[in-house]
């Protein structure tokens, strides 16, 4: 018969605690997102453009694009968000919200949009180009 795991007051409070850092700084990092979404959009555009992982007939659609997906990452509730995000959650091992939600939106919905030509590199490839400037902007 298998063993049940009942955790100890102790024990449940540390995970407690744990888990509330981790809603917190994913809740911090979406607001402070909210507060560069057009500097955020234009570095994006522009480091995908210039790594040649997005082809693209248009930058600027592409950046306009990219802020409206920053607006409703900003507007979206924890279930959206988990939606988006989930066919990409392992893609890398400590995910930002904000990189993997427009990584997300990349590959799931840009790559139809009419200005865009075709994307290029691995997902994690993309996630990587896409979190470097998320860094850059975001503390």
């Amino acid at each position: 018969m298998g063993k049940v795991f009942r955790p100890s007051n102790r024990e449940s409070s540390i995970l407690s605690k744990i888990e509330s850092s981790k809603e917190h700084a994913r809740r911090r990092t979406i607001i402070s997102a909210r507060d560069h979404v057009e500097a955020l959009g234009n570095a994006i555009a522009m480091k995908l453009v210039e790594n040649q992982l997005v082809e693209t007939t248009n930058k600027n659609s592409l950046e306009e694009q990219i802020v409206k997906c920053l607006e409703n990452l900003c507007r979206a509730d924890d279930f959206d968000i988990d939606y988006m995000v989930a066919p990409y959650r392992q893609l890398v091992p400590n995910p930002n919200v904000v990189s993997l939600y427009v990584t997300a939106f990349l590959l799931e919905k840009l790559i139809n949009h009419k200005s865009v030509v075709d994307i290029f590199g691995a997902d994690n490839e993309i996630y990587g180009c896409i979190n470097q400037q998320v860094i850059k902007i975001l503390p």
